[in-house]
């Protein structure tokens, strides 16, 4: 039995589609780490709900519940089957306590959230949204992207680069046939592909004086 296989047993639990983890406002001791599946986090502005982010297997999150004793900040709901690791507070600290490795991890990664936080209210600082998208594809070129020859390929789904944008799904799906069109960004299956960088930039130098200027 492989170590994700023993952990799973002893702390994992499998969820379909449409189940809510957690809250945002409710309180909560458990934090959780996602196997297989993905979650989308959410929350709410007045009458309207946002999505932040999208996370896939090998994330975690609701750690901040545990260590601040703070009401939920966002909401997790399951939006593809998913396997599930479920740490209760006690055996979080346990954790963080007894492996200098695993408290790096956490550290690194709430780092890199922060950044990632800081480099998405930079794009919405954009009105247009295409200028959004482009620039969020740009930010994951330089954090996420890997070249292959002349190109830079992006593993990312649509709901990942549309809660990046701060776009709801429909949103998205009305401005992506543009951005396809201008032929500066390709549409995979495991996500997307930058053929000329260079053309990516001047596109969205484009976008930008055209915001500006008008037309």
């Amino acid at each position: 039995m492989s170590s994700d296989d023993k952990l799973f047993e002893k702390f994992g639990k499998t969820f379909s589609a449409g189940t809510v983890l957690c809250r945002e406002g409710e309180t909560g001791d458990q934090m959780y780490i996602i196997q297989s599946g993905q979650v989308k986090i959410t929350k709410g502005f007045g009458n309207l709900e946002k999505t932040l982010t999208v996370l896939p297997a090998g994330e975690f999150f609701g750690e901040m519940s545990i260590l601040n004793n703070l009401p939920r900040s966002a909401t997790a709901t399951v939006i593809e089957d998913a396997k599930v690791l479920v740490i209760d507070s006690k055996t979080f600290e346990t954790m963080i306590r007894n492996n200098a490795e695993i408290a790096l991890r956490i550290i690194k990664k709430l780092a890199a959230r922060l950044q990632e936080t800081n480099n998405q209210v930079e794009s919405l600082l954009f009105k247009d949204s295409n200028q959004r998208v482009v620039h969020t594809i740009l930010r994951w070129v330089d954090t996420r992207g890997k070249t292959e020859g002349k190109v830079v390929k992006i593993e990312a789904t649509p709901q990942e680069l549309a809660a990046a944008a701060g776009l709801d799904e429909k949103q998205f799906e009305n401005i992506w046939g543009e951005i396809m069109k201008a032929g500066v960004v390709q549409q995979e299956e495991k996500g997307y592909v930058v053929p000329d960088l260079d053309k990516l930039q001047k596109y969205f130098e484009y976008l930008t004086m055209k915001e500006q200027f008008g037309g």
